[in-house]
């Protein structure tokens, strides 16, 4: 069961075992952003706290971010996360979303920034009025899952840095996974963990994960989930 929090007038955030999602109104729509892992019914979560028109836009399209999307028939994402929510068995249309793209809510307008290297397509929104980034998976403190097909911890450090160019505008961060909210400073620890574990300066523990041996390598801030190394295949 799905815990909806209000966060303000016109926001909340859906808790949905270890994901969360979230809602936003402006003054003419309403948006989704993701729909959760166990959430099929996203669509009429929305429409239960909020009589706007509602629309959705997906961070990425890793599977725990997915569950309600068959609930619209039409929904924005990156078109280079086509091939990602396909593979998830996504079904629908997606409409297109590019870097600096604005979505207009009407009095609440948002703009996309695409990040990938979490995966080919993850974007994150910027809130203007409001000053929050709504960041997906990408920046938490949480485990970050860079691991099997698909993942580029080259580019996740670029979008990294990229995002330090936006930091005049935003004062805190909305995560997908881990605590909520979490600060700006946390991007910058991260590129220095991604930037530590690519050179292969950190020091990994091996962990399974659903089944899968991987590489976790532990920050006090965060961790990274990745594929072993080729001399422990």
């Amino acid at each position: 069961m799905a815990d909806v929090i209000q966060i303000n007038d016109m926001t909340w955030r859906i808790e949905d075992g270890g994901v969360r999602f979230f809602l936003l109104a402006g003054k003419e729509k309403a948006l989704l952003i993701d729909s959760g892992m166990n959430t099929p019914n996203a669509k009429e979560i929305g429409e239960s706290t909020t009589k706007l028109p509602i629309m959705l836009l997906n961070t990425h399209a890793d599977p725990d971010h997915i569950s309600g999307n068959g609930s619209f028939e039409s929904f924005y994402m990156s078109p280079d996360e086509d091939e990602n929510y396909r593979a998830h068995g996504g079904t629908g249309s997606i409409l297109p979303v590019k870097d600096n793209e604005i979505i207009d809510l009407g009095n609440r307008t948002l703009k996309i920034i695409t990040i990938p290297g979490h995966t080919p397509g993850s974007i994150a929104v910027l809130d203007i009025n409001n000053r929050v980034l709504i960041g997906g998976d990408s920046i938490q403190d949480g485990n970050i899952f860079m691991f099997k097909e698909r993942r580029n911890m080259a580019r996740y450090i670029e979008s990294l840095k990229k995002l330090l160019l936006y930091r005049d505008e935003f004062d805190a961060i909305y995560p997908s996974h881990g605590s909520f909210p979490v600060g700006p400073e946390l991007i910058t620890k991260l590129i220095e963990g991604a930037e530590q574990t690519i050179a292969g300066r950190a020091e990994g523990k091996i962990v399974d994960v659903f089944g899968t041996t991987v590489m976790l390598y532990k920050f006090p801030y965060a961790g990274f989930l990745c594929d072993l190394p080729e001399n422990m295949k």
